[in-house]
């Protein structure tokens, strides 16, 4: 049996009627950008969020970059974010000229340890970016509290967590000043293609990212702030809205492979653990063994195709070392990333599939018993990081 990581194919084979609609309804418009299908999407989504505002951009990347610059947020600033995150939510704080500033993450959901945010925070900390990693939300009381304390922006990253709520009280992106999602084809709401959006509750800032997104025009040909081009175009909005009224049930479908997952490999692995404040909408099963490397090359050989979210955290990229930053600054995040394993988890994955997956680990796992012992319960102490 083959089991894909994911199978974009397929999902596409089960919607296909609404999106080859989609698109010939776009493509017989005859328009294509900043047309009436963002505008319905962004209606759409602003109803589904429960946000007041929503603005499609090209990638999100660009949306946390938006977000910046509607913060004008620039060179001499800096932005407390995790380092245990895909690069491209560093890239946009790069993209402003303005420094990224790391704190570790917790040992047992992977997101922001916001305890430690405010031991970073300086006259120069503008903006906090939690990242809401694998499908679960930070711990946003602390982190507002910090940030309405020091009077900084707080910018949800959602890319990985659309449709996630906080403590039932609203969904992921509506907490903070922003929000930005990504709808990068694997995502839990995907383009086929590159897309994102900003949210925020603010009419003001609303007006501000219209303006940024298409090179800071308030009307035609008259530009009244530095802008870029950053537009979603009808055809990925269109795809988009088509998906929309399904997102709810692809989530539940994904807390149900979860389920599976955890239920067959409690005892071998250690598996995600769900905070309390937060509903997990499970874009990545990521589990945690000390053999990571050895069982990734046992499933692969068993036809099991599993990634590593993410095997060189930011702080020790080549790209940042201009800051400085050296092995041992966040222990659990490093700790952590020579762990981890992400396995197979889209919607379409089959029951049977699932259960292959499982059988295949824990025949892996029993033939190397003596290691397993060393897996379970991870637990570190926090250290004291230094004020940089």
């Amino acid at each position: 049996m083959k089991v894909p990581f994911g199978d974009l194919k397929t999902h596409y084979r089960t919607i296909q009627k609404e999106i080859d609609g989609a698109v010939a309804r776009v493509l017989s418009s005859g328009h294509y950008i900043l047309g009436p299908e963002l505008e319905r999407f962004e209606r759409d989504f602003e109803a589904y969020l429960g946000s007041p505002y929503v603005i499609g951009c090209a990638s999100g990347t660009e949306a946390i970059y938006l977000a910046l610059a509607a913060c004008e947020i620039g060179p001499g600033d800096e932005v407390i974010v995790v380092a245990h995150t895909a690069v491209p939510t560093i890239s946009a704080i790069s993209m402003t000229g303005a420094t990224p500033v790391f704190v570790d993450i917790d040992s047992a959901t992977y997101v922001m340890d916001a305890g430690e945010v405010e031991q970073r925070v300086t006259p120069k900390t503008k903006a906090i970016i939690p990242v809401h990693l694998y499908g679960q939300m930070a711990d946003l009381d602390l982190l507002r509290k910090v940030a309405l304390k020091h009077k900084l922006f707080l910018i949800e990253d959602v890319a990985q967590a659309t449709g996630a709520t906080y403590k039932g009280l609203g969904k992921a992106g509506t907490f903070g000043d922003f929000g930005a999602f990504s709808f990068y084809p694997s995502k839990n709401l995907g383009a086929f293609g590159d897309g994102g959006a900003v949210c925020t509750n603010s009419r003001e800032s609303f007006e501000r990212l219209v303006m940024l997104r298409n090179y800071g025009q308030s009307k035609r040909y008259y530009h009244d702030t530095v802008g870029i081009n950053s537009r979603l175009d009808e055809i990925q909005a269109a795809i988009l809205g088509a998906q929309l009224p399904l997102v709810e049930s692809w989530n539940e479908r994904r807390r149900q492979i979860a389920k599976r997952y955890t239920e067959g490999l409690k005892s071998s692995v250690v598996t995600p653990v769900e905070s309390s404040h937060s509903s997990h909408v499970y874009h990545l099963y990521v589990i945690q063994a000390a053999n990571r490397d050895g069982l990734q090359e046992f499933l692969l050989e068993r036809g099991i195709q599993t990634l590593i979210h993410y095997p060189n955290p930011a702080h020790l990229q080549k790209a940042y070392s201009y800051l400085g930053y050296k092995p041992g600054d966040l222990p659990v995040t490093e700790y952590a990333t020579k762990r981890i394993l992400s396995l197979p988890m889209f919607p379409q994955l089959t029951d049977s599939q699932i259960d292959f997956v499982i059988e295949n680990i824990r025949e892996y796992q029993d033939k190397n018993a003596n290691r397993v012992a060393e897996q379970q319960g991870f637990a570190m102490a926090k250290p004291e990081i230094p004020h940089r």
